[in-house]
């Protein structure tokens, strides 16, 4: 998605599409505590409280950074200094008006003639900001220091996240010099998140007892639940990247739901012919997959292409999801094999399945692919975006993940692992019981004396 800022007068508030992104907003927001579930149901019983920190923790953590300079990193002019005219490289942004959003202009600007105030349009990319990490998060379950996690979002989202939102959404050169396509974020999140967690895997190292010990979703339902709120919220995610209530929005709509869909079936397809049956986690991983395609092809593909995406994904996630066996890296809930190669097919299908389309909000041309009569043209500038996220996001995710990790910060001791993450970090733990009484009393609710005598 790209909204430029409006430097002259402002247009008229559009109340329609303002509400559209204050409720996209809103759902964007619902998929991280979603993305915890789901994240949460794969996880061990011992790891779970962890898990759903890590992913609720990024709201708290990415939001005053958000306000104080993320946005106008993201959304402010690659120019450094007003005055000068010198870029910047186009590597990152920055408009100091737009720092804290405390600027009344800032305010009650609109974006590219759609009527939308900026605070509006703000809080809708902060909740991209935010889930970004949340999304790393799962390939070191089980084995992170929370306030090492903590740090590790911090250095990451203002030296990653928002330099490469700049790039896609923003000013910056993927979208404004290579002119490549990207809806919704497949690169500047899922490329982004995927990469990030295939350096933090290696980094970090495997668990204790990896492929030797049985590493099973402990809730089975929560993963079901966090992928059914995960495709709730990603029509906000999708259709209100658009930046109005429009018939591309409608579009977005569409093909994100065609995509889960038979995404979920190619998933289930692979699990059938490779392991003889179906199982209700690959059918939530193949929503999650199908999801994380289309985001970048949303609004530029039609309904026949969304559904051809959807299928070739869900079956190149469920195959890639076992490479890691191979390849020899313990990413716990396969973040690499949904993400990064969810996000890489997406973002390079365009460049086949691409069709003519009136271009976001009117900024970025209609282009073809090569199915559609396009040539190649498109498809190389998909592929080179995708790859330079990757390299980019991959590169200094290592670097820091190993800072973090040689000041003690990053791993807990294998005796805490084993122990429990949710016992050692948080002094918790998710289903406390004891069994002294019939069945089991929770911890903490005990009503006086245990009778005793017969009948007990």
């Amino acid at each position: 998605m790209s909204l430029t800022l409006a430097v002259a007068a402002a247009p008229k508030l559009d109340s329609g599409n303002t509400a559209w992104i204050i409720g996209s907003a809103a759902l964007v927001m619902l998929m991280t505590p979603g993305l915890a579930f789901f994240y949460g149901g794969l996880v061990r019983s011992k790891s779970v409280l962890n898990m759903l920190m890590m992913n609720f923790v990024c709201l708290a953590v990415v939001t005053p950074l958000w306000i104080f300079y993320g946005y106008s990193a993201v959304f402010g002019q690659t120019r450094w200094g007003d005055t000068t005219g010198k870029t910047f490289g186009g590597f990152i942004g920055w408009t100091s008006n737009l720092a804290g959003l405390g600027n009344p202009t800032a305010v009650i600007s609109s974006n590219n003639a759609v009527g939308v105030p900026v605070l509006v349009f703000a809080m809708f990319q902060l909740m991209f900001a935010v889930i970004t990490p949340a999304l790393a998060s799962g390939a070191i379950a089980d084995r992170t220091k929370f306030w090492g996690w903590v740090t590790f979002v911090v250095l990451w989202v203002t030296i990653v996240y928002f330099p490469v939102a700049n790039w896609v959404f923003g000013s910056g050169w993927i979208l404004n010099k290579l002119r490549a396509e990207d809806f919704a974020g497949g690169t500047a999140v899922h490329i982004n998140a995927g990469a990030a967690a295939l350096a933090l895997c290696l980094v970090s190292g495997k668990r204790v007892g990896w492929r030797r010990d049985p590493m099973k979703p402990h809730n089975v339902p929560f993963v079901l639940l966090g992928a059914s709120l995960l495709w709730f919220g990603w029509y906000g995610f999708n259709a209100g990247s658009e930046g109005a209530a429009d018939g591309t929005a409608g579009l977005a709509f569409t093909t994100t739901t065609a995509a889960t869909a038979t995404a979920v079936l190619g998933w289930l397809i692979v699990e059938q012919l490779r392991d003889g049956k179906p199982t209700t986690v690959g059918a939530a991983s193949g929503a999650v997959a199908g999801l994380v395609a289309i985001t970048p092809a949303c609004g530029y593909v039609s309904p026949i292409g969304g559904l051809a995406i959807g299928l070739i994904a869900g079956m190149l996630c469920a195959v890639a999801v076992g490479l890691k066996y191979r390849l020899g890296f313990d990413d716990s809930l396969d973040v690499v094999g949904v993400h990064l190669v969810g996000g890489l097919t997406g973002t390079i299908l365009i460049g086949f399945f691409g069709f003519d389309h009136g271009g976001l909000a009117g900024f970025v041309e209609a282009k073809r692919g090569l199915f559609y009569g396009g040539g190649g043209k498109l498809l190389l500038v998909q592929v080179i975006a995708a790859l330079s996220v990757f390299a980019y996001s991959f590169i200094v995710s290592y670097v820091l993940g190993t800072i973090i990790k040689k000041l003690g910060g990053f791993r807990i001791s294998e005796e805490d692992e084993i122990t429990g993450i949710d016992e050692t970090e948080h002094a918790e733990s998710a289903y406390s019981t004891s069994s002294s009484i019939g069945g089991g009393v929770l911890t903490g609710m005990a009503a006086g004396p245990v009778p005793t005598g017969k009948g007990v």
